[in-house]
């Protein structure tokens, strides 16, 4: 019996699955070792300054079936994320600053992972110190106080500071600026501060020292540089005072007096003593050693002498006390004292000081109001003062002066006997200045001039000014400078003019007003000195971009002052370039450049720089053209009409190109124009006339024009020399006016210089006595070129014709040209030449000479003078 068993297809395919996840094998990391910069970053170690972005560590791992691996960088809730790893190269980088001092340690989960089975380790990165911390003082401010008796070389306090950083870089020395002009040191190591040896302290002389401390670390590596870092306090050190100095007496030398109504018992003056520590002062006890004899006192406590007899039972004028004042302790010793001398002088009585009076009696305070700037040596009459001693002779006598700004008034009399009339005056007027003080405050003062006590009262004197106008409005510029575009609108604001009148009231406003020619197109505002453009103004740099003018403040009583005004307008680029007439058409020889020109209106720069392009061209590559000067030329490797021909069909050779001209401002504006450039070659033909032709070849209006002032110039010339000959002619004994030629002569064949018998016509002026007639006439009875050296005689009834003309070869061709001289005008009916610019003169002279070489033959063959 057979059994037949069936293919299951699903049970096959999950004995596979089985079969291939029990065969797949986790991948894993390379452990090759702390120092290594590739594995599974174990026991990596960084230093803190390492830049961020630098890469660090590279994952490497790999799967025992050979699959592609992936990397992961993971960290637990809350920590900082400081890299980033490549997933596919394990490549790791920073992506976070570093600070040893804030965390040492960094966790991170590393994994790798062939996509079926992934891998985790839980790593450390140690985070090595770099030197980038300042050493630190703690428990700053550093104030001390020492005793000024404290020996020298103690020490008087501790100044601690810290580094963050290890190693070298967290130690720390101390030293202090400025050692020499200190009186302190301080250990280097320890940071204690000491008194310099051989130094004192001294509270009288000085209460307190600021000492400057450095702290500096060991220095150490950062970013690879060798980095020292310090830190500055200062310490404070009050010095204590102590019991080391005697008292010292005050207000010396000491005077008193005693007058003759003086009550026995009265004080006569107070004598004062301070113990010489000031910082714990001792109280002060007072006596009188010597020189009283029973008649004076003092307080113990307080240092008030006292007479204690009446002034009457006083034996001495003069008295020496000499007064001692000692220290007493807080218990109660006396120790260091001083000793000063005080007199006193028993006098007469002078019990009337100098007293002040009004028109209603005594009086301290006299008040008066008036107007500033008063003339100088006016008396101020509304001040109504009497000053009186009721004293008797040496006693009454007293000064009087004014105490307060000086220079302004004198008071007169300055010196008083017993009773006066107080007149103060102006002295300076300008110093009397409502804007300057508002009101003057003096005090009079009187004090006795002869007598001990120096009696003195005063008086206050009290001045109100009332304001004028005394000052003229000022500008606070001499001169104002504006710039203001020329595309801004009408109304527009330009520059503000500021003036200021110190002056009160009406007197202190100002009104602003403007003149001048360059202020046409400009308004301002009376009250606040804005100046804008006119509502219809319109600018424009390139008809004017300088104004300038002068703008006037005023005040309401019409004092005034100027400043000027200049305003540049600045120009916009409103302007296309445009072409010139001549850019249609032009003749280029190969070899030689043409050119194109285009001009902007615009003012300045680079709103009117243009350069030129070639915008189209049909082949585009055939003409450059320069872009600053706008020169067109062909292409370098062109350099005949086949090259031409063999680039284009068009046998003409002229080509139409799109030019463009386009300026530099901004916006920028441009042009195109068509041009037509017919392209020869070099014509055969040199020279200068050639040149020419070539060159006006496009402008035929040009030619003409050189042509007629060429004409005009050789009329000119050719005038010229005609009127010469006439004058010359004239003076000559060879030709004669109105007189027939005898004898005909054949022209000799060797002459060159052919013409025509010269015919005259019928004189009508004085220019025509110059005749030659075919008829025979009859002659004047007078040389009418006074030429009285020549006979004159009668002609013979008959005389030959006159030579026929030269033969001439005629050209129907060649018009008759006219020269006009003084006398006629001389038209040859054929020339075979036009005639030159040159040698005309040769040429009449040649003929003016054949003319008399034929009369002298006459007259030589025939006998016959000539007339």
């Amino acid at each position: 019996m057979k059994h037949v068993r069936h293919f299951n297809p699903s049970l096959f395919l999950s004995l596979v699955h089985v079969c291939l996840v029990q065969a797949n094998y986790a991948p894993y990391f390379f452990d090759n070792g702390a120092r290594s910069t590739n594995g599974n970053m174990a026991l990596l170690s960084l230093s803190e300054d390492t830049p961020v972005g630098t890469h660090v560590y590279t994952l490497n791992g790999t799967d025992p079936e050979g699959d592609p691996v992936t990397y992961d960088l993971t960290y637990e809730a809350g920590s900082r994320r400081y890299f980033s790893v490549d997933k596919n190269l394990g490549n790791v980088t920073l992506i976070e600053e570093l600070d040893r001092e804030k965390e040492d340690e960094i966790e991170v989960i590393v994994s790798i992972s062939d996509g079926m089975s992934t891998v985790s380790e839980k790593v450390r990165i140690l985070v090595m110190d770099a030197n980038d911390e300042s050493p630190e003082f703690i428990n700053t401010p550093y104030i001390v106080g020492v005793p000024e008796n404290t020996p020298s070389s103690s020490s008087i306090f501790k100044i601690e500071a810290i580094d963050k950083d290890t190693g070298s870089g967290g130690s720390i020395t101390y030293f202090l600026q400025n050692i020499h002009a200190n009186k302190f040191t301080i250990d280097r190591h320890s940071g204690v501060l000491r008194i310099k040896t051989g130094v004192t302290l001294d509270y009288e002389k000085s209460r307190t020292h600021f000492v400057v401390v450095v702290a500096k670390d060991g220095g150490g590596k950062l970013r690879g540089d060798n980095k020292v870092f310090s830190a500055t306090t200062t310490v404070t050190i009050n010095v204590e005072d102590v019991q080391d100095t005697p008292p010292m007496f005050i207000g010396t030398p000491y005077y008193g007096y005693v007058y003759e109504d003086t009550l026995a018992g009265s004080e006569v003056l107070t004598v004062v003593a301070l113990d010489g520590d000031r910082g714990k002062p001792n109280s002060i006890h007072y006596c009188i050693v010597n020189g009283s004899e029973g008649s004076f006192e003092i307080s113990n406590t307080t240092g008030a002498i006292s007479v204690i007899k009446s002034p009457n039972q006083l034996k001495k004028e003069v008295y020496e006390l000499k007064v001692q004042a000692s220290e007493v302790s807080q218990e109660g010793d006396t120790s260091e004292h001083t000793f000063a001398m005080v007199t006193i002088r028993v006098v007469d009585l002078n019990n009337h000081p100098p007293t002040f009076y009004g028109e209603n009696g005594p009086q301290n305070r006299f008040e008066l109001t008036m107007y500033e700037h008063p003339p100088e040596g006016e008396i101020l009459r509304g001040l109504k003062i009497t000053v009186n001693d009721s004293d008797q002779g040496a006693n009454a006598k007293f000064n009087l002066r004014l105490v307060g700004p000086g220079g302004i008034f004198r008071v007169v009399p300055q010196t008083v006997l017993n009773e006066a009339q107080v007149t103060i005056i102006v002295e300076n007027s300008a110093a009397i200045d409502f804007e300057s003080f508002k009101v003057l405050t003096f005090k009079l003062l009187a004090i006795e001039v002869n007598t001990p006590e120096k009696f003195s009262s005063t008086a206050d004197i009290v001045i109100r000014l009332l304001d004028t106008n005394d000052n003229v409005p000022k500008f606070s510029s001499d001169y104002y400078i504006a710039r203001i575009p020329e595309n801004s609108p009408g109304g527009s604001n330009v520059v503000a003019v500021t003036a200021t009148d110190p002056d009160s009231g009406l007197w202190g406003e100002i009104k602003y007003s403007i003149y001048g020619t360059g202020a046409d197109l400009f308004l301002i505002h009376p009250s606040t000195g804005i100046i804008y453009t006119q509502p219809w103004a319109v600018l424009d740099a390139e008809v004017n971009s300088k104004y300038n003018f002068y703008v006037k403040a005023e005040d309401t009583d019409g004092k005034y002052s100027l400043a000027e005004v200049f305003i540049t307008v600045l120009d916009v680029n409103d302007h296309s370039p445009e072409f010139n007439e001549n850019i249609q058409e032009k003749t280029m020889i190969i070899g030689s450049p043409v050119k194109i020109e285009a001009i902007d209106q615009d003012a300045e720069e680079p709103n009117n720089i243009v350069d030129y392009s070639i915008m189209q061209a049909d082949p585009a590559n055939v003409f450059d053209i320069d872009q600053s000067t706008g020169e067109i030329k062909l292409k370098s490797y062109i350099r005949s009409l086949d090259i031409i021909h063999n680039i284009t069909k068009n046998k003409d050779c002229i080509w139409s190109l799109v030019v463009q001209a386009k300026d530099r401002g901004s916006p920028s504006f441009s042009t195109t124009a068509v041009l037509k450039i017919d392209i020869t070659e070099e014509t055969l033909h040199k020279g200068p006339m050639a040149a020419f032709l070539m060159q006006t070849k496009d402008n035929p209006m040009k030619a003409l024009g050189v042509l007629a002032g060429v004409m005009g110039i050789m009329v000119l010339i050719t005038i010229m020399i005609s009127t010469a000959m006439f004058w010359r002619n004239k003076r000559s004994s060879k030709i004669m006016p109105v007189r027939r030629i005898i004898k005909k002569r054949q022209i000799p064949p060797s002459r060159t210089v052919r013409m025509e018998w010269l015919k005259f016509k019928r004189p009508s002026n004085a220019a025509e006595k110059f005749v030659v007639e075919d008829d025979v006439k009859s002659l004047p009875e007078n040389n009418e070129n006074s030429n009285n050296n020549i006979q004159v005689t009668p002609v013979p009834p008959s005389a030959p014709l006159p030579p026929p003309p030269p033969a001439l070869a005629p050209r129907s061709d060649a018009p008759g040209w006219r020269v006009p001289t003084v006398s006629g005008s001389l038209t040859p009916k054929h020339i075979i030449k036009p005639p030159k610019k040159k040698g005309h003169s040769s040429t009449h002279n040649a003929l003016v000479s054949e003319l008399k070489m034929r009369f002298e033959k006459r007259n030589a063959a025939t006998g016959e003078p000539h007339v």
